[in-house]
């Protein structure tokens, strides 16, 4: 009965600063502060469960607000916000260490919609997964792998729009992950993960997936709307080969780069001299 009257509270503060317009932004941005700060201090799982579920009941309220284009919380370290440059999808992210050692995502994408219509909002959660991201095939919101995506921009394909999506996977102690993912919708408005439109070598890829050592650092960026620069990754030594634990960039360069709508990969890049 309490974990419902809190909730409740929440939503009634919540809704009624966001109904009230962007200066009640500012109310909720600090609830948010608060809630995040009580979700790293606490070490109790259960009461980490509940800090998160107040945290996506006031998620819940904003995605749907008609300010969510137009605002952007800027004191929230732990709360990803990303909006493409066509500003039609924005993506609000956050994740949850787990007693396992597990991450579990969280992840709100919003798809402004038609002048007079309601955004739609497509809210995600899945939790780290052993087995590798698939190249070969699509994901729905029903089957998806979980990441953080930090940064995103549109393309054209045969005619189609597409977004690309960087993310990031901490899910694993010993290894991290790096997503190249293509986001479109289907025409009754479902959300899906991936189109084969990676030419890497003979090969053709739905995404691109790197594996590597936790404690390594790997760039992955965009130099344009058309160049993804990244580090190439390479075993610590040559009798870890495919132990991706043990992988870490060795100072060059590989990239995508869109030509005639397909990421086409190019290896040994100068990543100083590219735009």
């Amino acid at each position: 009965m309490r974990r419902i009257i809190v909730y409740m509270s929440i939503m009634l503060s919540v809704s009624t600063g966001l109904a009230m317009g962007q200066e009640r932004i500012y109310d909720v941005s600090e609830v948010l502060e608060k809630l995040f700060d009580r979700l790293g201090s606490n070490y109790i799982e259960n009461d980490r469960l509940r800090i998160n579920d107040s945290i996506s009941c006031v998620i819940d309220s904003y995605a749907a607000s008609d300010t969510v284009f137009s605002h952007k919380f800027t004191s929230l370290r732990y709360l990803g916000q990303i909006t493409s440059p066509d500003s039609l999808i924005k993506i609000i992210s956050w994740n949850l260490i787990q007693e396992s050692g597990k991450c579990r995502y969280f992840c709100y994408f919003i798809r402004k919609q038609e002048t007079g219509k309601r955004n739609r909002v497509y809210r995600l959660t899945a939790t780290y997964q052993v087995a590798t991201v698939k190249t070969d095939t699509i994901y729905t919101e029903h089957d998806w792998y979980g990441a953080l995506y930090y940064d995103i921009k549109p393309f054209i394909s045969d005619n189609n729009k597409y977004w690309l999506l960087l993310g990031i996977d901490y899910g694993n102690p010993l290894i991290s992950r790096k997503i190249i993912e293509v986001l479109s919708f289907t025409p009754e408005g479902s959300i899906t993960f991936g189109r084969k439109l990676f030419e890497s070598g003979k090969f053709m890829k739905f995404r691109e997936v790197f594996e590597y050592a936790s404690e390594a650092m790997m760039s992955l960026r965009f130099r344009s709307d058309s160049l993804v620069v990244f580090d190439h990754l390479v075993p610590f030594s040559p009798e870890l080969k495919d132990n991706h634990q043990y992988y870490g960039p060795d100072y060059s360069f590989d990239a995508y780069i869109l030509k005639d709508g397909l990421w086409r990969y190019n290896l040994n890049v100068d990543a100083r001299n590219m735009e």
